[in-house]
């Protein structure tokens, strides 16, 4: 029987967001390696992009796994991202995203594009940790997500610094 993510306790809802990082690092370097198989210039830069990307996610798995093993030391705990209701900061790359990443030309780079997928996907990790830290009664949980709010907006400003590099470089310009 699947759960919410709000109902796990302070030890499950940290074993689980190392889970989330971990497989968020395996998501963006399979989209790096996908790219990285086009060769050519665009792919090739769009593939660097993805795989800075997983490189971030695994350092923040690891910072989590430090937090776990600080608090709860070898303490095991069953639950697993597959055993929650939730998806939460799946970063997605739509099928027809693939093939037209680099044929659009609307005032974005393809490492630009390929960075806005990743930020989304931490913006809403960020929206989402923010509603449960502010919906629970539980003081520990609450200060818990309070953390993971502070971890994602880490990721959000890292990946938006990237963006606005990107920009730079481009010449590109926000869309709404």
């Amino acid at each position: 029987m699947k759960r919410e993510f709000a109902s796990l306790n302070a030890q499950e809802a940290l074993h689980v967001a190392i889970f989330i990082e971990e497989r968020n690092a395996e998501i963006y370097h399979q989209f790096a390696e996908m790219f990285a198989e086009f060769r050519d210039p665009e792919s090739l830069e769009i593939a660097a992009a993805f795989w800075d990307m997983a490189n971030e996610e695994r350092r923040h798995g690891t910072q989590l796994q430090k937090r776990y093993f600080d608090r709860f030391g070898t303490r095991p705990c069953a639950v697993t991202e597959e055993d929650i209701r939730d998806f939460i900061e799946v970063p997605r790359l739509e099928n027809g995203e693939i093939f037209t990443i680099s044929r659009l030309k609307v005032g974005r780079s393809p490492r630009q594009m390929a960075l806005e997928i990743a930020m989304t996907a931490e913006q809403n990790a960020v929206r989402y940790y923010t509603r449960l830290s502010e919906n629970t009664e539980d003081p520990e949980l609450r200060a818990l997500y309070r953390e993971f709010v502070d971890f994602e907006a880490n990721h959000s400003d890292w990946l938006e610094k990237k963006v606005s590099e990107a920009r730079r470089t481009s010449g590109g310009t926000k869309l709404a």
